[in-house]
């Protein structure tokens, strides 16, 4: 289990690394056309520098997640970005992609490495 739980951590961390080095590089697929709620959402937060801030916090999480005695302190920083990332889906773009196989990895590595690490997180609920 620790080895399913250490290949899951590095692949989930390497995605967030990969994909928020991508936002720097300018190689990200252009947004959703303005005028959809999708395509205003970026365009409320594109130009404020948010997006950037998330990216900086994807990276870092990834990077803590890459190490096994970090892994629950980039879960810590991750989780509200994959709620995010998953209610932008259900929400704004109306579940037009919410069957992206991206999205449902992403939401099925970070439940199972949740469930992994259980006991450190029941501490928090105490």
């Amino acid at each position: 289990m620790k080895l399913i739980a250490t290949i899951a951590s590095s692949l989930l961390g390497a995605a967030f690394v990969f994909f928020g080095a991508m936002y720097f590089t300018g190689k990200m697929p252009p947004p959703p056309p303005a005028g959809t709620p999708p395509g205003d959402f970026f365009a409320a937060v594109g130009p404020t520098g948010y997006m950037s801030f998330v990216k900086v916090l994807e990276i870092l999480g990834g990077l803590l997640l890459l190490l096994p005695k970090t892994r629950n302190l980039g879960l810590l920083v991750l989780g509200p970005i994959i709620v995010n990332i998953l209610c932008f889906h259900v929400f704004l773009a109306k579940c037009a992609y919410i069957a992206d196989p991206a999205l449902i990895t992403i939401c099925v590595l970070s439940a199972f490495l949740l469930f992994t690490e259980r006991k450190a997180w029941l501490g928090l609920v105490k």
